[in-house]
């Protein structure tokens, strides 16, 4: 069964851009799972122009299914994540001024610095995850580096699936061929959506995970927050 984590840095990029706590991201969070997610995910960014570091301990005692942290690995993220030891890591490496995640590691050049912080997380007894582009070359160094998962950069199948779904799909399985030959548990995460995640679920073999924000989010101001997690659920086949 794919889980549905849920991302809910949108959330808190509305109540930013007002100030004060509404929406409320604690809220949003015990409620998308009262509707079904099986996960809460959050993305903090240096600058907290979304979710800060408050939210962050916020929301540990609150999510009572499973906590995704992603982010950048600099030593305070590292140390935060150490401290409030969520189920689940996701190491992404965007920039601390780019708009949104653009891009997976390149684990083979990174492995050093890769094994090296993933260390500290598996002593923590916190599970690791790699953001990667769809290429199967990087699916051994991210073995190689210790990582539990490897969660696939999905904004290239986004864009493609309306022209060409096969061949937009066609990186993204050979990637997961070779991640459950090496033993790596998968996950997938930016820019699914209502439309195209049957199809990406339904292709991806031992997908364990999914990661969704902006299109949940924005999907949810038309159809209302329950209806749409429980959209995605029926995607998943969960419900």
């Amino acid at each position: 069964m794919t889980k549905l984590s849920v991302n809910i840095n949108k959330i808190a990029t509305i109540r930013n851009a007002r100030g004060g706590e509404t929406p409320s991201v604690t809220e949003a969070a015990v409620k998308i799972q009262e509707f079904g997610a099986q996960g809460i995910t959050i993305h903090p960014r240096p600058d907290e122009r979304h979710i800060t570091r408050k939210d962050v301990y916020d929301l540990k005692p609150l999510v009572t299914t499973e906590f995704n942290i992603e982010g950048n690995p600099h030593r305070s993220f590292i140390d935060m994540v150490l401290e409030v030891k969520p189920e689940q890591v996701t190491l992404v490496p965007d920039a601390d001024d780019a708009i949104t995640s653009n891009a997976g590691w390149d684990t083979k050049k990174h492995l050093d610095f890769l094994t090296e912080i993933i260390a500290e997380f598996k002593n923590a007894g916190i599970r690791t995850s790699v953001f990667l582009d769809p290429l199967p070359e990087l699916v051994e160094y991210a073995a190689k580096s210790g990582a539990d998962r490897i969660e696939l950069y999905t904004e290239a199948y986004a864009k493609n699936y309306l022209t060409n779904k096969e061949q937009a799909i066609k990186p993204y399985y050979e990637t997961a061929l070779a991640a459950t030959e090496f033993g790596l548990g998968i996950n997938a995460g930016h820019d699914l959506s209502l439309e195209n995640l049957k199809y990406f679920a339904d292709h991806i073999p031992n997908l364990l995970e999914v990661s969704i924000g902006h299109a949940l989010i924005s999907e949810a101001l038309y159809m209302g927050l329950e209806n749409t997690v429980q959209a995605y659920l029926k995607r998943l086949a969960v419900w």
